[in-house]
């Protein structure tokens, strides 16, 4: 079972609609039957409310479940109402990104394509907050906060439980200035040192490879649990999407096979941006 407070709140919403769709119930039925309304049955199953211990039992009964199953999905409930680590931070994390952060965390598959900028786990903290500073209007405190949770972000990517992470990243990224030419020198350098995690392929759409099947950056998350299903994540500036449809994963996971097939190799990718490096060293 994946460990975040975030992951323990989907995997009950999963759980409980599979019980509700195998005793063959609507959401309004169910409602009905336990003195609720229909949407705070759906609520519940879509992960977007709180459900109480309580109402995990009232439902448990009414589907005449053993106490195994009902003591498991009491559980979940219990700790999906802990906070995560990164939950301290106050306001440098936004609400809408909150939930992200908690599937990152138990995310066993990572693979995202970036055009814009370097990807926030490749970040340096330079680079992070002249991005923070110029695209979130933050205050310096926040800025800071920001910084520090992206930074703390990336230490899963060295550590026991790593992910195996994929990034197909645009040229254009590694060319936009963010900063000055010193601060990009540092964060190509730490692009380098990143991508030669065992875990991390890097690889650089150059501007050379022609079209390609993509209308902006996204991330698609994988879990070691097989009842978890694979979550396609695209971001805002204000909220975020979040999809996980079978035909919605398969639609993105066909575009990123066909980004990796058209980008350059890691060595190639690797290449590249030491051929920047120099030129930024002129």
């Amino acid at each position: 079972m994946a460990g975040s407070p975030t992951a323990r709140r989907r995997r009950l919403s999963i759980e409980l609609k599979k019980l509700r769709e195998a005793n063959d119930f609507t959401c309004a039925q169910v409602g009905d039957a336990l003195d609720w309304s229909g949407s705070k049955v759906n609520r519940m199953e879509t992960g977007s409310g709180r459900v109480q211990p309580s109402d995990v039992e009232a439902l448990c009964r009414f589907y005449e479940v053993g106490d195994e199953v009902t003591d498991f999905l009491k559980t979940l409930a219990k700790q999906a109402k802990q906070k995560g680590w990164w939950q301290s931070h106050g306001s440098g994390v936004p609400s809408w990104f909150s939930s992200y952060i908690g599937l990152e965390q138990d995310a066993s598959t990572f693979r995202q394509y970036q055009n814009e900028f370097i990807p926030g786990l490749m970040q340096t903290p330079k680079y992070a907050s002249e991005l923070h500073r110029a695209t979130n209007h933050m205050g310096s405190e926040d800025i800071q906060r920001a910084v520090r949770v992206r930074m703390e972000r990336q230490e899963r990517l060295r550590s026991l439980q790593a992910p195996d992470a994929w990034f197909v990243v645009h040229e254009s990224a590694l060319r936009t200035i963010v900063g000055d030419p010193s601060l990009m020198r540092e964060q190509l350098e730490a692009l380098l040192e990143t991508s030669e995690l065992a875990n991390v392929t890097l690889q650089i759409m150059p501007f050379d490879a022609g079209p390609y099947p993509a209308t902006g950056p996204f991330t698609m998350l994988g879990f070691p649990d097989p009842e978890d299903p694979d979550i396609v994540y695209r971001d805002g500036i204000t909220d975020a999407i979040y999809m996980e449809g079978l035909e919605e994963v398969r639609a993105y996971t066909r575009a990123f096979d066909d980004l990796r097939a058209a980008a350059a190799s890691p060595h190639r990718s690797t290449q590249l941006i030491n051929t920047l490096l120099k030129e930024n060293a002129g």
